[in-house]
């Protein structure tokens, strides 16, 4: 693990005293694409002025993800500026945790995600599908962003897993609370010198008001559970398997730490999965033959009725239209790590204490990997092409002992929600062109709105 044989890793060019600042304050994603294409698959990155510049590893190829996430993990550790920040506003939970944290956390958790507790979910997501759709056609909308209405349709679906009937104020709180934080997160992570949090200054005080608020409606609900009284296993939202959560080893969580892991789930648990939604029916919208083939397959494995999770096998091309926008936008595109000691990856030196970033973004474009990366092809994910391709040429989850636990129940949300919505709507895109960049989640910085065509039922 501690080699320094390697090369010295090349540097991208940038401003003689502000390196890459502006570059990656402008575009980060295009910037990281830029170094790979100019320098390969290790580069060096600088930013800001002396004194205080920050320096960047970026590692691009899938054997360099491979070693960062799995094969090296224990040297590649969640200590860098941004999951700090991660963890002062939403805790210290699965997403952020470290170490014996997080394996206990990961423990008690576990058995709340067996693909047969998953599968069990299906139900309330065909439920909020349903309710969904039912507002576009009670409304007679024309026209909808489908990046917008995926998010709120994810936001809901999570919201109802997790809190069961309490959705609405939930959804209400997050819907205000988490753009305020995520931005406040950004700032603070990407940022050079930070004031403490406790300083009253106008950003600080949004920040923590927003903070109280999303405590105190988590609080609030994760008391009443706990004061319910009602027989062990009698409650099946995942909030009631939390509470109930236990081990002669482990213990339970505590009303922190049950806090901190319902903030996770709710962050994780909805923004991942309403960016792979949205971006597959943006992409289809801009690809009708792709569409038609998405909706025969539908119409024929369903005939009409509402999907349920033994039905995702039988919707192979629904699932790779999935997993090719989770290609092209994935909701990770950057997953940033601090190496522990000197290691090399691809015959570079990576120093010890240095950042390091695997980047999907550039990953799931990289011509090795690749043809014609920008391309819209969902049989990119058949079995013989998959099989082809390096483990780590494709991570929308991450990977190795940290690869997200809810990876099996957002496939599960997106196929079903994907499959409902093309029985009842052909979509015609009017944005062709959608703009993104990193934000804790990719974020779109303009709409993605789509024509919609009722289908006959």
């Amino acid at each position: 693990m501690a080699s320094t044989t390697g090369t010295e890793a090349p540097e991208l060019a940038g401003l003689p005293l502000l390196g890459s600042m502006f570059d990656l304050k402008n575009d980060s994603l295009g910037t990281f694409l830029r170094a790979r294409r100019e320098h390969g698959d290790v580069v060096r990155i600088c930013a800001g002025p002396p004194g205080i510049r920050t320096t960047v590893y970026g590692v691009f190829s899938a054997e360099g993800a491979q070693q960062v996430l799995a094969g090296e993990s224990a040297n590649f550790r969640k200590d860098n500026a941004f999951y700090q920040e991660i963890r002062e506003s939403f805790g210290n939970g699965l997403l952020t945790s470290q170490d014996e944290d997080y394996l206990r956390q990961r423990r008690l958790v576990q058995p709340l995600f067996t693909r047969r507790r998953v599968d069990g979910y299906a139900s309330a997501v065909a439920t909020e599908v349903a309710h969904l759709t039912g507002e576009w056609r009670d409304s007679g909308a024309e026209s909808v962003d489908v990046l917008q209405e995926m998010a709120r349709l994810a936001l809901r679906a999570v919201a109802r897993i997790l809190f069961g009937t309490d959705v609405d104020e939930a959804v209400g709180i997050v819907e205000n609370s988490f753009p305020e934080l995520g931005a406040y997160v950004l700032r603070r992570g990407y940022s050079p010198l930070n004031v403490p949090r406790d300083w009253p200054t106008p950003g600080n005080r949004r920040a923590a008001r927003v903070h109280r608020a999303l405590n105190e409606v988590c609080d609030r609900i994760i008391a009443e559970r706990r004061g319910a009284g009602g027989a062990p296993g009698e409650g099946d939202d995942l909030l009631t398997l939390l509470v109930e959560a236990e081990s002669a080893e482990d213990g339970s969580f505590d009303a922190t730490e049950l806090r901190e892991q319902v903030l996770v789930f709710l962050l994780a648990g909805h923004e991942t999965t309403a960016t792979s939604l949205g971006f597959a029916l943006h992409l289809l919208a801009l690809h009708p033959e792709e569409q038609e083939r998405a909706h025969e397959e539908v119409d024929r494995v369903l005939g009409g009725r509402d999907p349920g999770a033994a039905d995702l096998d039988a919707l192979p091309y629904v699932t790779r239209v999935l997993k090719e926008a989770m290609r092209l936008f994935p909701a990770a595109p950057v997953i940033g790590r601090r190496a522990v000691a000197a290691t090399e990856v691809g015959g570079v030196t990576i120093p010890a204490g240095a950042d390091v970033i695997v980047a999907p973004w550039v990953t799931h474009r990289h011509p090795d990997y690749w043809e014609d990366a920008d391309r819209f092809d969902p049989d990119r994910f058949t079995p013989e092409a998959e099989a082809a391709r390096p483990r780590y040429a494709w991570f929308p989850f991450g990977g190795g002992p940290r690869a997200c636990i809810g990876q099996h129940f957002s496939m599960l949300e997106s196929v079903i929600a994907l499959a409902m919505i093309l029985q009842r709507y052909d979509f015609e895109a009017v944005d062709t062109e959608v703009p993104v960049a990193p934000a804790i989640t990719l974020q779109a910085a303009g709409p993605a709105r789509c024509r919609l065509r009722p289908r006959q039922a």
